[in-house]
């Protein structure tokens, strides 16, 4: 497929659908610092204006269980197993508290975010790859996938030039991959790249640069947004001659 293609499709073929409720399930993935915040927070505010109701939940931002992850965090207390589990169950209460009744309810949910982060990261640990999926096994799928992905070293400028500097465990600091800190990112981040790599055929990303403006970039999520509720509406109106 052509490099210049602005949207790709990792997997062509059919798929079951995500899940059985009426609401629409969209994750932006991508690494730290490609802009999935921003682009999710635009696809809300474009959707609310077309007249959809929509929520936008954040990795890590259960009431029940993310101060205790930022606690873990602050003493570098987290180990490989401990790191999987919290996360897990950070996305469990979500999942049962925000996602589900959403979905339910007919709404348009935009994770900032999902368990393919936690994929990423858990096997870049040394956390097995089998066990970890079987970790996540109780998230629905969601309906489109889209990965915003950039280059190690714009990434590398950008959160730089955003950020002023780098995070323990954004940079693998954790598990000793190098002393310096740029390096420790840099060997970090190129083997969180290469998770996602092999994810992105697994489970039917949408690959987008990360690197394109941030107009052009939302422009491509809200085209592919928009096919996707029109063949909704399609299947409905079908279904009601």
């Amino acid at each position: 497929m052509a490099k210049d293609l602005k949207v790709q499709d990792s997997n062509n073929n059919k798929k079951k659908p995500a899940h059985p409720y009426p609401g629409k399930f969209i994750v932006i993935e991508g690494t730290d610092g490609v802009g999935r915040s921003t682009q999710a927070e635009s696809l809300k505010n474009w959707l609310a204006i077309e007249g959809y109701g929509v929520v936008v939940t954040e990795w890590k931002s259960s009431e029940l269980i993310s101060t205790v992850i930022d606690k873990a965090k602050s003493k570098n207390a987290l180990n490989t197993i401990t790191f999987s589990l919290l996360y897990a169950t950070d996305l469990a209460d979500r999942l049962n508290s925000l996602i589900l009744p959403a979905l339910k309810a007919g709404l348009i949910v935009i994770a900032d975010r999902y368990f393919y982060t936690a994929l990423a990261r858990d096997v870049v640990r040394g956390a097995d790859p089998s066990w970890v999926r079987k970790l996540y096994g109780f998230a629905v799928d969601p309906d489109m996938i889209f990965y915003l992905k950039m280059p190690l070293e714009p990434l590398l400028r950008r959160i730089i030039t955003t950020r002023g500097g780098l995070d323990f465990y954004e940079s693998g600091r954790d598990i000793g991959m190098s002393t310096d800190l740029y390096q420790s990112f840099k060997l970090y981040q190129s083997q969180i790249l290469f998770e996602y790599e092999h994810m992105m055929e697994e489970y039917n990303f949408k690959v987008v640069s990360a690197d394109d403006p941030i107009d052009v970039v939302q422009k491509v999520l809200r085209g592919s947004v928009r096919q996707l509720l029109a063949e909704e509406a399609a299947i409905q109106q079908s279904k009601s001659i």
